[in-house]
């Protein structure tokens, strides 16, 4: 009861809600991590002098716990600044017996969750695009999460983003963020005109927006089917994905790709789906934009909540990949999860 007078009390005194989470985030982040890694080293130390009478703390371990601490500071403020646009590259080399032969080589560049209403900085922006035609991947996909909440958000990026080249074309979906439903608008109208607007954006930039459908693409007289649905997601998120619409026209045997912005319809709709899709493509979930990815250890507070949460994924013969995220919301920037362009290149199995 008392964090809805909260809420109620904010919304009247004008707070902008989702700035005031942000900045406690950050500040909850710079205050604690480092005392999460002192911890245990005192903890530790303190276990051994209960049997030593208590002699004076070691010099040595204070000045370690010191030196993590300061360590763990520098990271978290890289993170808070650059850290919002160090991109990283992450390939795959995926192998299907069913796929078609000119298709063997085939490369797709893959972006993800934008969110254009939290990027300010256009040199860094425009490195991350950059990078990604650096890729000469023959198919862009971008999975969801154009803006946070407002069609307008992605106005000023348009031209940047439309320089994103393939040349078997790009094609998108939707996010759970591109729907409005975060927002309060004046109207029913006014809301669906702003996801009219986003509509036309995406065909701005130069992408043909997947809404429950699929589309060809072709090489050499062969065809794999790229399948676009709507958002759909686990745990309160509306569920705006119809797999069945977007692959009525669509045989079993064909080879399909989908993009799907939340990893949760993976596991629940598409891997018991009676048209085998063979890969899919997600977002969502930014590896919370807080982890650890480094020597083979990978961890993230969002693993407790998504099995699911960055990277490959393999069940039943077949594949999920999580994109990290191009953008950031909530939390501005990123630590430990940087930023992702993901290449994925299809190769036909012996």
């Amino acid at each position: 009861m008392c964090g809805i007078f909260t809420l109620i009390f904010l919304r009247r005194t004008g707070i902008d809600i989702q700035s005031l989470a942000t900045n406690l985030m950050t500040a909850f982040l710079v205050v604690f991590i480092p005392k999460v890694l002192a911890v245990p080293l005192l903890l530790s130390e303190d276990a051994i002098r209960v049997f030593r009478h208590f002699p004076p703390r070691s010099t040595f371990v204070s000045e370690l716990v010191l030196l993590l601490a300061v360590a763990m500071i520098l990271v978290i403020i890289f993170g808070l600044t650059r850290g919002k646009h160090f991109y990283r590259v992450h390939k795959e080399i995926l192998s299907f017996p069913d796929l078609p032969d000119a298709f063997d080589g085939f490369k797709i560049t893959q972006i993800s969750d934008i969110h254009s209403g939290s990027l300010t900085n256009m040199k860094g922006v425009r490195r991350g695009i950059a990078l990604a035609n650096a890729q000469g991947s023959d198919l862009l996909l971008f999975t969801g999460d154009l803006v946070n909440n407002r069609a307008s958000e992605m106005e000023p990026w348009i031209s940047d983003f439309n320089s994103l080249q393939a040349p078997a074309g790009k094609f998108s979906v939707l996010g759970n963020h591109d729907y409005g439903d975060y927002v309060q608008w004046e109207s029913v109208e006014s809301k669906a005109s702003n996801l009219r607007r986003l509509q036309q954006i995406h065909h701005e930039m130069g992408f043909k927006l997947l809404l429950n459908e699929s589309i060809d693409i072709h090489k050499k007289g062969e065809t794999i089917s790229l399948i676009g649905v709507e958002n759909w997601g686990k745990g309160g998120f509306h569920q705006y994905g119809d797999l069945v619409k977007a692959t009525a026209g669509l045989s079993k045997e064909s080879f399909k790709i989908l993009m799907s912005h939340d990893p949760s319809h993976w596991d629940q709709v598409t891997l018991g789906h009676e048209k085998d899709v063979h890969l899919t493509l997600a977002g969502h979930t930014h590896g919370m934009q807080f982890g650890i990815e480094l020597f083979g250890l990978k961890w993230s507070p969002i693993q407790y909540f998504y099995e699911h949460w960055a990277g490959l994924y393999q069940k039943q013969g077949k594949y999920l990949y999580v994109n990290r995220g191009f953008g950031f919301h909530g939390l501005k920037g990123r630590i430990g999860v940087w930023p992702e362009i993901t290449v994925i290149t299809l190769r036909k199995a012996d």
